[in-house]
């Protein structure tokens, strides 16, 4: 850490973002930036209007708590203390999954599949932060939105997540892999655990390290939250899953041979088939 005299937000930025690099960040710079504006309490984009302001030593200290802890690979949401998603800012934690862009694209599917569903019954299986039992509840008035998770730890985070949105829907502790919570459902969507166990050391060392084991691997999740899905949607009620990459064209298969109609596969924000949908017949 440099000293106090003459270190400017120029200098320091510059400074972080080196220490970033050389501990393997992927985006060190861009890093630097959110964490100096953070610790600043200014923007992103206003901290590029104070680059040659000098910082006193309680400034210097605040930032650089924030680059070692990025520097040890903690997550950087994890560092800021919440992330956005979609319209919504949330707390995020070690107790459940960063909210990650690509599940937006699940979120997107839903308010397309709700359109003109006045006030739907929408069931999130292992709602985690709440991300997106909450998303759908910002953005379709009439949702009444359950979320359920097996992880005590994660629905706590979910009701704080509430809490901080003002937005209104339910939470339970339940295990996929005993059904799903009776319906009619008219929306059952989940981002369930779908990495495989062997697969553990091909993550990013801020995943395996910082991210809860519960959420990330399973055996089986994915079908057993098609197959609850079979039981509990009402007629013409839509089911929209987020996979691993390689595991949609599997997973539409599945839905197929469960009888779901309309089946469809989903790119996510960088090209990936990640989002599966189908339909209980009507």
């Amino acid at each position: 850490m440099s000293d106090a005299a003459g270190v400017t937000v120029r200098g320091l930025l510059r400074e972080a973002t080196d220490e970033l690099a050389a501990a393997g960040c992927e985006s060190p710079e861009v890093d630097a930036e959110l964490l100096l504006a953070h610790a600043l309490a200014v923007t992103r984009s206003e901290l590029s209007l104070e680059l040659g302001r000098s910082l006193d030593r309680s400034e210097i200290e605040s930032v650089w708590r924030l680059v070692e802890r990025r520097a040890r690979r903690e997550p950087l949401q994890h560092v800021l203390g919440t992330w956005g998603f979609r319209r919504l800012v949330l707390k995020v934690d070690r107790r459940a999954l960063i909210p990650r862009p690509e599940t937006e694209t699940v979120v997107e599917r839903c308010l397309v599949l709700l359109d003109g569903v006045r006030e739907p019954r929408v069931l999130d299986v292992g709602t985690g932060s709440g991300a997106i039992a909450l998303a759908i509840a910002d953005e379709h008035a009439g949702a009444r939105v359950t979320g359920i998770d097996v992880s005590v730890e994660a629905l706590e985070l979910a009701r704080e997540n509430a809490l901080l949105t003002g937005l209104a829907i339910e939470l339970g502790e339940h295990d996929l892999f005993k059904g799903l919570p009776p319906g009619p459902w008219d929306l059952v969507v989940s981002n369930p655990p779908y990495v495989a166990p062997v697969d553990r050391a091909q993550l990013q060392l801020e995943v395996r390290e910082w991210e809860p084991p519960l959420a990330l691997y399973a055996v089986d999740a994915v079908p057993a939250v098609a197959r609850g899905s079979q039981v509990v949607l009402g007629e013409g009620g839509a089911l929209v899953l987020e996979v691993g990459e390689g595991q949609a064209g599997e997973t539409a298969a599945l839905l197929g041979r469960l009888d779901f109609v309309d089946v469809r596969v989903s790119r996510d924000l960088s090209g990936r088939e990640r989002v599966v949908e189908g339909r209980r017949p009507g």
